[in-house]
C-alpha cells in the first residue's frame, strides 16, 4: 500500500469527511458509503479504460474463489481450455474441473514453469466455453506481456484472464478480453476485495447450481450490493485509485514497473551468486524469483536482509529460493535498496 494512502486512511479512521462515522461503521446502503462506492467505481473504469459494455463488479473471496465462480458462470458449453503457465493457473484448472470438463491447451511444467507456450502451439477445443490464462504467475515469476488474440487463432471463445498480481501496472487490451478477475491485495488495496470486469454479453449464463451471491448477473443488477460488500476494502482501494491517478495513471505505472524490474533483473543477471531461471521474454515485472547458487547461504541472506529492513524475501515454499515482489506501491528507492544489499552480500562472500 502507498504510504500516502495509509496516512490518508489513518486521518479519516474515526470520522470520514465530517460524517461522524468511520467507514467501518457505515451502512453499505447509506449515502456516505454510496458516494465512496460510486467514486471508486468511476475512478477504476477511468484508470483501466474499461469500455461501456463491461460491468465492473466488486466481490469477495479473492482470486481463489473466482477459480470456482468463473466456471459456475461461464461453463455452459461444458468444456473450458486452460493454459497452465504456473502454480496459479494449475490451481484454477483443478478447481474448474469440479464444475466442467477441463482441457489443458498448453502446459509449461516440463521446463519448470520458466517459459510461456506460444499461442500458436495451444491445443484449443472446438466450442469451448472460454480460454483461461493467468497473465502473471506470482510464484513462478512468469508474465504474459501481450494478451493472445484468440480470433487470430480461429477461436471464438472469450478470453478469461486472472490479472490479480499485475492489475493496474499496465494497460489492458479489452478488445481481446471477455472477463478479467483479480484479488485487490497485490496492487489495488487490502485483502478482502475481488475485482471482476465482465463483458455484458457473458452475463446471464450461470449454471443452475451457482449460488445467487456469485451469479455475475445478480451482482451486476444490484451494483455489487446484492450482499454486503467488503466496504472498508472498497474504500481503501478507492484511495489507491485516486493515488494512481495522481501518479499519472496506468501509463506512468507501466513505465515505473519496467524501470524497477530492469534494475533488479540486471543486478541478478550480472551476479555470480544469484540466478533467475525465467526466460527473458516472459519475466514478471511484479514478482522476481531468484536463487542463491549456494543455497547454504539462504538463511544468512534472509537474516542480513531483515537487518537492512528488507522483508518478505523468502520464496514460496513450493519453489524455494527468494522472491521480491515489486508492486505499484514499491518505490524505486526500495528496489535500489534491495539491489545495493544484493551486491553487498555477494561482495562479502567473494
Amino acid at each position: 500500500m502507498p504510504q500516502e494512502v495509509l496516512t490518508e486512511a489513518a486521518d479519516e479512521m474515526l470520522d470520514w469527511h465530517g460524517s461522524g462515522m468511520s467507514v467501518m461503521e457505515m451502512s453499505h446502503r447509506g449515502k456516505e458509503f454510496g458516494a465512496i462506492y460510486q467514486q471508486a467505481h468511476a475512478d477504476l473504469r477511468e484508470l483501466l479504460a474499461v469500455p461501456g459494455n463491461f460491468k465492473i463488479l466488486f466481490m469477495q473471496g479473492g482470486g481463489l474463489a473466482e477459480n470456482a465462480i468463473v466456471p459456475l458462470n461461464l461453463s455452459r458449453a461444458g468444456v473450458v481450455d486452460f493454459v497452465v503457465s504456473g502454480s496459479w493457473s494449475q490451481k484454477s484448472a483443478n478447481e474448474a474441473s469440479r464444475y466442467c470438463s477441463v482441457n489443458t491447451a498448453a502446459n509449461n511444467a516440463s521446463d519448470g514453469h520458466t517459459t510461456l507456450p506460444e499461442p500458436a502451439t495451444w491445443r484449443l477445443s472446438r466450442g469451448a466455453s472460454y480460454v483461461h490464462v493467468c497473465t502473471n504467475e506470482t510464484i513462478n515469476g512468469v508474465e504474459c506481456h501481450e494478451l493472445p488474440d484468440l480470433k487470430a487463432l480461429g477461436c471464438d471463445a472469450p478470453l478469461v484472464i486472472d490479472f490479480s498480481s499485475h492489475v493496474a501496472s499496465r494497460p489492458v487490451d479489452w478488445s481481446r478480453v471477455g472477463l478479467a478477475f483479480g484479488g485487490a491485495q497485490k496492487n489495488l488495496g487490502p485483502a478482502g476485495l475481488t475485482l471482476v470486469v465482465v463483458r455484458e454479453d457473458l452475463l446471464g449464463q450461470a449454471l443452475p447450481i451457482c449460488p445467487s451471491a456469485f451469479n455475475y448477473q445478480t451482482v451486476a443488477d444490484n451494483q455489487s450490493m446484492y450482499n454486503t460488500p467488503p466496504t472498508y476494502a472498497i474504500y481503501m482501494a478507492g484511495l489507491v485509485f485516486q493515488w494512481l491517478k495522481r501518479q499519472g495513471g496506468i501509463a506512468a505505472m507501466e513505465a515505473r514497473s519496467k524501470a524497477k524490474a530492469a534494475l533488479l533483473y540486471d543486478a541478478i543477471d550480472r551476479s555470480q551468486l544469484y540466478l533467475n531461471k525465467v526466460a527473458g521474454n516472459c519475466r514478471s515485472r511484479m514478482n522476481v524469483p531468484f536463487f542463491l547458487r549456494d543455497e547454504s547461504l539462504n538463511e544468512a541472506f534472509l537474516a542480513g536482509a531483515r537487518a537492512h529492513g528488507l522483508l518478505q524475501l523468502k520464496g514460496h515454499k513450493s519453489v524455494g529460493g527468494m522472491r521480491a515482489s515489486i508492486y505499484n506501491a514499491m518505490p524505486m528507492e526500495g528496489v535500489q535498496a534491495l539491489v545495493d544489499y544484493l551486491r553487498e552480500f555477494e561482495q562479502k562472500r567473494a
